[in-house]
């Protein structure tokens, strides 16, 4: 059996945008013999630029049942089927991190239209849907709907078949094929076992040696690319040496980030030296110049031996983040030196820096500004209770800052301590603070969103 689906949504990014409908056709590889498809409410704003391409407004899911709600009729329509969607990796992710949010892991096989569309529709000018359904004369009702584009896809699916002959498309599946070069004590079953959650992995040699230590949010996608992938001499020289694999679900990507910062510096495996060594070499750095501005500036953080405001994984991030504050508060390009100018910045000439290149603004009134911006993305001197999801339904995960510095993480049940800190911070595990964990906890505040954050 094959479940059809398609999914509008609130965004193009799975972490964070939110199913606001979705559909399903179950076909047998003859014929529709089921279908279900309703609205969710996403339990956020739909952006303006999606209610004009799909039509669905606010007021249309005010009423909509939430994603929790369907959730049991989706697990139990696409049991036993595979998953088919028309670039099957955009709606099967979203589709699968709603449960992950639930706490609940979604596995379905996985067949893709636009795949096998390239291979048994060769030379057409486009393997969009629409174009697809223009070509080859698919009527579609309510595009860019999901109903209207699971029938469509089904439509597709159906001259498929004809082309290749059957309704057997094992050969075309999305199965990563294990390198047959692995060590003979490793058990292939386990890869089956991996689930699809965020937490952190460990392998292990023939002696039982922790030889390499990894995060990911998909524990299975991330080990299998290690034996399927041959990015390099090291890697496979590693690859080959693993003789058995254990995990640890954290529910939460930024506990496994932690977790795994901590592991690698307790155990010291041999293939985590690159870890080992500092993943920060950005920094932002302020001075203070002759007129008394702070200026702000990016630098390797190997050239100096002042600490960084903040710290980044390479320049690119270390520029986009400068650039989103010069934009939120006002600061001025020259002084944060990605305008060179002898006069005055461009974002002075638009209205968007109020002088301080010219000497128009006081340093005392531009220095307020550069200095709440450090406040607003600091941990210093904070108390905070970072929730997030935990590694089932009924739990949540939580990492407590206190003074600014990390005290560690746990979790605790929703059931007891939806919002008591009390009793959230009694569940804490004690873990070592420096500068390395602060800056992945900062990094990852600045890069996603998490369930809640709580002062106390």
């Amino acid at each position: 059996m094959y479940a059809i689906i398609d999914t509008e949504t609130t965004g193009g990014n799975p972490r964070k945008d939110k199913l606001t409908e979705i559909a399903i056709v179950i076909h047998n590889g003859s014929e529709i013999v089921q279908e279900y498809s309703t609205l969710i409410n996403p339990e956020c704003r739909i952006p303006g630029y999606i209610t004009q391409i799909t039509g669905i407004t606010d007021d249309m899911v005010a009423e909509a049942p939430k994603f929790y709600e369907i959730a049991r009729n989706i697990v139990e329509i696409t049991e036993n089927s595979v998953f088919v969607s028309h670039n099957v990796q955009f709606d099967y992710h979203f589709i699968r991190n709603e449960f992950c949010r639930l706490g609940y892991e979604y596995k379905r096989e996985k067949l893709c239209t636009v795949r096998l569309s390239q291979k048994l529709l060769p030379n057409m000018r486009s393997y969009s849907l629409g174009n697809l359904c223009h070509e080859l004369g698919i009527p579609v009702t309510g595009r860019h709907r999901a109903r209207g584009d699971a029938y469509a896809t089904a439509r597709l699916f159906e001259i498929l078949t004809q082309r290749n002959g059957s309704s057997d498309f094992h050969h075309f599946q999305n199965r990563s094929k294990i390198s047959q070069d692995i060590h003979p004590l490793l058990n292939k079953d386990i890869f089956e076992k991996l689930p699809e959650l965020a937490g952190v992995y460990y392998f292990y040699d023939q002696d039982a040696y922790l030889i390499y230590i990894g995060k990911s949010k998909n524990i299975r996608s991330r080990v299998l690319a290690h034996f399927t992938s041959h990015s390099s001499r090291r890697a496979m020289e590693m690859r080959n040496r693993i003789a058995d694999i254990n995990y640890e679900v954290t529910g939460s990507e930024l506990i496994a980030l932690l977790k795994e910062s901590d592991e690698i510096k307790k155990h010291k495996p041999m293939y985590n030296r690159a870890q080992r060594r500092n993943a920060f070499q950005y920094g932002l750095f302020s001075e203070k110049d002759l007129n008394g501005y702070v200026q702000l500036l990016i630098d390797r953080t190997c050239n100096r031996q002042s600490v960084p405001l903040f710290s980044f994984t390479g320049r690119t991030e270390a520029r986009r983040f400068l650039s989103e504050w010069i934009d939120r508060y006002e600061l001025c390009q020259k002084l944060c030196h990605t305008y060179a100018t002898t006069g005055n910045c461009f974002h002075y000439e638009i209205g968007s820096c109020r002088g301080a290149c010219l000497g128009k603004e006081k340093p005392e009134d531009y220095n307020v500004r550069v200095w709440q911006a450090v406040r607003d993305h600091s941990l210093e001197n904070r108390n905070l209770l970072i929730i997030d999801t935990g590694r089932n339904i009924e739990e949540r995960s939580v990492v407590k800052i206190e003074n600014g510095k990390y005290m560690g993480f746990g979790y605790f049940s929703t059931e007891y301590a939806s919002d008591q800190p009390d009793i959230m911070m009694d569940c804490i595990n004690g873990y070592s603070d420096s500068r390395d964990v602060r800056n992945i906890i900062i990094r990852y505040l600045r890069n996603n969103p998490v369930e809640k954050i709580l002062v106390y």
